[in-house]
């Protein structure tokens, strides 16, 4: 036997003692670094694990915002509902068939399809239906406690809806099954719509069961901001009434549009394009003729088309869509020429029905011959010779700064989505004299129809360019406001052009094209367009277009009508669209507590003193009325009258009606 020796011993003590250090070095080292490792990467990860097999989480959905129009009406609202799901590990065996043909009829669901999620034993969680109304949610309760049956869940839950149907559509939008914004002004102020979702902490047993509920935590769900617009529900109602009304009786192809502005600080009051859907029904075609079409279509091809129809119907023309603005245009150049200086409103010019530039042969509206003309003149019967020539002098540099100045380059930034970005226009270096002449009256560029009234706003109020906007205020839950001031853009035209621009847009209410417009007691003042589609395979499609301001002296809104391709007895913007920013300034302007103010001849047109017809006859007295432009109303079978209303005497405003009582128990006290 060999024997160690001391130092041998000792060499030996020192290995198995290094040996011992580098494994514990080792062992340690790795369970320091993946102590620091769980301690710095996921610090969380086995408390979140432990929460999930000790808790149970249920959202408590938060209700998104309100929608109010500036006037109080609600626009926009969240409703309850119930989403109905089950943990088919805690459905007793016996009662998986029962529970699927019980849910089944009751939320009318496919069996076959219930039956499946039930049978998986193993899982905690299923849905079954969302969006469920209160009877169905009731029904459900009232079986699973019939039954005493564990694990189908019903939780609450808030769904969009829209109280005034297709009113407003296009503006609002509409949101998807999650109650996230999807079109609209829903989807623009989404993150301000959206609350802050709320849960239950439930404590769960060893086998995965709910405990008692005094180990439950309860975090409150926080609602979203509400937004009141600066849309006024009765102008709203009024434009889309009047639209809808003309799109229909002038057989409109491509929809119309609409909208009505407040001048001075560029808060749109209404907007509309019409026909429009309703965001409670977003995705159902409200075209009939595109429905059928679509729906004759099966597979890929059908989804396809489904698709490319809605996203149309979604589509906010007033913003979106670019369009030759045409003889509405004529404002602009006209504004450009007085504010430079190169023209006055007395400045004559020729028009010999056609006028060549360049080899290229311009015609004045439907042919006429207007002679010579002055500025005024000229701008009141829309002459096409006489733009071009202002156009002329205004020269292309000039032309292109204020196209630019008057915001018709980029979007103007209301705050909704979709707005296109850039309009189609020709820079200096790009525009000859053809293209000039051609742009001068309003062909050849492309803008949108928002671009365009906001531009006219800026002539008349002054010459002060505003960001239109649709949101006046958002209120927080906790009441706290924020309003939203109007934003002035630039300065494009002086006070003293803009003050005569307005004198000349007076003059073609009174004496032009927007003869249509005028209105009594109120100084309109517009101008009417009739574009070509340059870009449409139908040499014949217009739009018929109108832009109107009242009251004209001191300017508070502006309204603006396209027809897109009327089929009527002509195409003509101010027989087609005047009518309509007539009847909506009609409505709006006393509404907003805009006196009339009556012309002597407006007076005498208008108005009648309401004769004496006490113990006359009621056929007489019929007859006389008839003559005076009033129509009669009789209380009573006498035939004579014995009291009218209103009194002898009294002016009221012809084609009202006036009372007349034949017996003496029917005459109301004084």
């Amino acid at each position: 036997m060999r024997f160690l020796t001391p130092q041998q011993s000792r060499t030996m003590r020192w290995r198995a003692r290094l040996l011992c250090a580098v494994l514990a070095g080792v062992c340690f080292g790795g369970l320091l670094l993946r102590l620091a490792v769980l301690m710095l990467r996921d610090p969380d990860g086995y408390a979140r694990r432990a929460a999930d097999q000790q808790l149970r989480g249920t959202t408590l959905p938060a209700a998104r915002g309100e929608i109010f129009s500036a006037d109080g009406t609600l626009l926009a609202a969240s409703e309850t509902c119930w989403t109905i799901r089950a943990a088919p590990r805690e459905l007793d065996d016996t009662l998986v068939q029962p529970a699927a043909a019980a849910l089944s009829k009751i939320l009318e669901l496919d069996y076959a399809d219930t039956l499946q999620k039930l049978s998986v034993r193993t899982s905690n969680d299923c849905l079954l239906a969302r969006r469920v109304g209160r009877d169905a949610a009731d029904a459900v309760r009232s079986w699973c406690l019939a039954q005493k049956a564990a694990g189908i869940q019903i939780r609450q839950d808030t769904k969009r809806v829209y109280p005034e149907g297709d009113f407003l559509g296009g503006v609002l939008g509409f949101t998807d099954v999650d109650n996230a914004g999807l079109w609209g002004l829903e989807l623009r102020y989404n993150d301000v719509l959206t609350g802050q979702n709320g849960q239950i902490l439930t404590a769960k047993n060893a086998w995965g069961y709910d405990m008692p509920t005094h180990y439950q935590t309860l975090t409150e769900a926080v609602p979203g901001s509400n937004l009141t617009l600066t849309i006024d529900a009765n102008i709203q109602h009024w434009l889309e009434s009047a639209l809808s009304a003309a799109v229909q009786e002038h057989h409109v192809a491509q929809r119309g549009v609409g909208i009505v502005m407040d001048v001075n600080t560029g808060a749109v009051l209404a907007m509309t394009n019409q026909p429009d859907y309703d965001p409670n029904r977003p995705r159902y075609l409200i075209n009939s003729t595109v429905r059928e079409q679509v729906n004759a279509l099966q597979g890929e091809e059908r989804s396809t088309a489904l698709q490319a129809a809605q996203q149309a119907q979604w589509r906010n023309k007033a913003i979106s869509d670019l369009y030759e603005p045409g003889s509405v245009f004529k404002l602009i150049t006209a504004a450009a020429a007085l504010d430079t200086g190169c023209c006055r409103p007395t400045d004559r010019f020729t028009c010999a029905g056609k006028i060549s530039v360049a080899g290229t042969r311009f015609r004045c509206a439907n042919g006429h011959i207007h002679g010579s003309e002055t500025f005024a003149q000229g701008l009141a019967v829309s002459c096409n010779p006489c733009f071009i020539q202002i156009g002329a002098r205004l020269g292309k540099e000039n032309f292109c700064r204020y196209f630019e100045a008057f915001g018709l380059r980029t979007a103007t930034g209301i705050d909704l989505p979709g707005e296109v970005r850039r309009s189609e226009y020709y820079t200096a270096d790009r525009m000859g004299p053809v293209e000039l002449a051609s742009c001068a009256f309003g062909q050849s560029s492309k803008i949108s129809y928002l671009q365009m009234l906001t531009a006219v706003c800026a002539v008349v109020n002054g010459g002060r360019l505003m960001q239109p906007y649709l949101v006046q205020r958002i209120t927080a839950p906790d009441g706290k406001a924020t309003d939203t001031a109007p934003k002035l853009v630039r300065q494009v035209i002086s006070e003293e052009t803009s003050r005569t621009m307005r004198e000349l847009m007076a003059g073609v209410v009174t004496s032009g094209t927007g003869k249509n417009a005028a209105l009594a007691g109120y100084r309109v003042g517009g101008k009417s367009g009739t574009s070509q589609k340059l870009d449409s395979p139908n040499e014949g499609a217009r739009i018929a277009s109108f832009v109107a301001v009242a009251p004209i002296d001191d300017p508070k809104l502006a309204v603006l009508v396209c027809l897109d391709e009327p089929h009527s007895w002509t195409t003509g913007g101010g027989a087609l669209s005047a009518p309509v920013c007539a009847e909506v300034l009609e409505k709006a302007l006393p509404y907003l507590g805009i006196a009339p103010q009556y012309t002597e001849d407006e007076q005498q047109r208008l108005f009648a003193a309401v004769p004496d017809f006490s113990g006359r006859g009621i056929a007489y007295a019929k007859a006389a009325l008839g003559e005076l432009g009033f129509a009669a109303a009789v209380q009573g079978s006498g035939g004579t009258v014995l009291h009218q209303y209103p009194a002898a005497g009294v002016s009221a405003r012809r084609g009202s009606t006036v009372t007349f009582y034949t017996e003496e128990d029917g005459i109301p006290e004084d």
